[in-house]
């Protein structure tokens, strides 16, 4: 398979914007410059599977997800379940050339996005967040986010011992 489809975008930041009656939301430059070099490449949005949020993937970083689904046995009915929820409500997306994103209705419903709305990189992607949501969602205490940066990051899932 090619090289290049499986690149990894690390995307970083974290922006507050609104949208408009529309759907439609101005990236945040910081973002857009970071897009730059995916911009024609287009995205898909979806809801999130853990999370009240939308999900924004450049083409690519679809793409790859799509490779690991496609290798699913639509002959188990659990898979071809999953598959179905998965996809559900997910739409082809582009940034215009005013530098703005529409997201559909459904979506904007789905997600509970009001006009006040965070955008957040996560890794290859970008969530889309309702501003209440997003901060009640990362308004945990202090001791429980270090548990969770131990269960995740520490020792116990990696036979490393420190970060690359």
């Amino acid at each position: 398979m090619n090289r290049k489809l499986f690149e990894v975008v690390n995307l970083i930041g974290t922006y507050e914007c609104k949208i408009d009656a529309k759907g439609r939301l101005m990236v945040p430059a910081a973002i857009k410059k970071q897009l730059v070099p995916i911009l024609q490449d287009g995205f898909v949005l979806k809801r999130s599977v853990f999370n009240p949020c939308l999900e924004l993937y450049p083409m690519k970083q679809w793409d790859k997800v799509m490779a690991k689904i496609g290798t699913l046995n639509r002959f188990v009915k659990q898979n071809n379940d999953f598959i179905r929820k998965f996809n559900a409500g997910v739409k082809q997306v582009e940034v215009d050339t005013n530098g703005r994103l529409l997201i559909p209705k459904d979506l904007v419903r789905i997600a509970g996005i009001e006009k006040e709305i965070v955008i957040t990189s996560a890794i290859d992607i970008i969530e889309i967040w309702d501003k209440n949501q997003y901060e009640n969602t990362i308004d945990t205490p202090a001791d429980d986010f270090a548990k969770l940066a131990e269960e995740v990051m520490g020792n116990t899932n990696s036979n490393r011992n420190e970060l690359p």
